[in-house]
């Protein structure tokens, strides 16, 4: 394990960044953000205090994260994703953060909006320039203004096949069911 890797054009005031992560040029991280180990911040990112990243997570260029913004293991989120955390926004009026949580191995399409508030499951994958007003279950694939679920994926992003009202299959043959949630889980 290596120390993290910070461009010198990098602004990180947090010292809780983990090993071998890498932050890039024009990133800014805010004292009382924390960023596990193995991430990569790319250019031009902006993470803000209260911001809880955890391992091998990719953030593409443009993706600003704000207060209340909780984003487990393995997670990707696509080039200029847009979170928010106010569901009621209003100049110089401070509102607590609502909570958001993107859950592990989730991936964010290129240009998503994501409502503050909502969770969305592991595995599940929204597509470019989804507008995501509720939660997404697990392995969901959701797309669209507003996003709907569309389909179903694996662990790596490839379609599921339907066999039965409450059975999927990957290429693989790996049997998904339903979680009792709305969403799938392996059988």
């Amino acid at each position: 394990m290596s120390k993290p890797f910070i461009h010198p054009h990098a602004l990180v005031e947090s010292d809780e960044i983990g090993s071998d992560t890498r932050i890039w040029a024009f990133a800014h991280v805010l004292k009382g953000a924390v960023i596990g180990s193995g991430c990569n911040v790319c250019d031009h990112c902006y993470i803000e205090y209260g911001v809880t990243i955890g391992n091998d997570v990719t953030i593409k260029s443009g993706v600003y994260l704000w207060e209340g913004i909780s984003i487990e293991d393995q997670v990707f989120i696509g080039p200029n994703a847009v979170f928010t955390n106010d569901i009621r926004p209003r100049s110089k009026q401070y509102i607590k953060s609502v909570p958001t949580l993107i859950k592990q191995g989730a991936s964010i399409g290129a240009n998503s909006t994501i409502l503050a508030g909502i969770t969305i499951g592991a595995h599940a994958m929204t597509g470019i320039g989804s507008v995501v007003t509720r939660n997404v279950p697990a392995h969901a694939l959701v797309f669209g203004n507003p996003a709907k679920i569309q389909g179903w994926v694996d662990e790596h992003g490839e379609k599921l096949i339907q066999l039965t009202d409450s059975t999927w299959s990957n290429a693989s043959g790996m049997i998904y069911i339903t979680d009792g949630n709305g969403g799938l889980k392996k059988q």
